[in-house]
């Protein structure tokens, strides 16, 4: 018999805010079964293992990114639009450092198709279109602005920064002009 309350969902959730807390690469289903009390057993009525669990938690974390960013970008383009869609993956980073952890996680190629990544690329060409590329320097575009993004998120949450001046900040708004501008003056092949 399952424990009433516990749920697919339930424990997806349960894990992304212990992913936020420990870290993604320590979320296993024993450590969510002893958040609940409960025996490890009881949990693979919901889950099919920690694999299972993880690939639950990066299918959230990417619908709760795609949901923030077509906000963010909602009525934007050029700048404006690289800007708010940056600022999205950095704030989200910053507020569930676990979460963005597990939204890197490899996904099988089926689960891929059908996940909110493909929401990402397509917002991120959307916002393309705004600079006027043509593939296949929009795929290469869209793979610059991604390999951005993650790098400086992931050193400025690994304390990468922190040990000189200017300002993270500052870097952040000249990384977003440099980009803007190579955007607009995208490369001849």
């Amino acid at each position: 018999m399952t424990r009433a309350g516990l749920t697919a969902e339930r424990l997806t959730r349960a894990g992304a805010e212990l992913a936020d807390e420990v870290g993604f690469d320590q979320v296993t289903v024993s450590a969510l079964a002893r958040r609940f009390d409960v025996k490890v057993a009881s949990l693979y009525s919901h889950l099919r293992s920690s694999h299972d669990l993880r690939t639950r938690i990066a299918l959230l974390a990417l619908e709760e990114l795609a949901d923030r960013a077509a906000d963010a970008l909602a009525g934007r383009a050029g700048k404006d639009a690289l800007t708010a869609l940056a600022n999205v993956y950095r704030d989200y980073a910053r507020e569930h450092p676990g979460r963005y952890a597990a939204a890197q996680l490899r996904l099988d190629p089926e689960t891929a198709a059908t996940s909110a990544g493909v929401r990402h690329a397509r917002m991120t060409r959307a916002l393309l279109r705004g600079y006027d590329l043509a593939e296949p320097d929009q795929t290469h575009a869209v793979r610059l602005l991604g390999s951005v993004f993650h790098g400086y998120v992931s050193l400025e949450l690994g304390g990468g920064f922190s040990h000189s001046a200017p300002d993270t900040q500052e870097t952040w708004t000249r990384i977003l002009d440099a980009l803007d501008a190579l955007l607009r003056n995208w490369p001849a092949p």
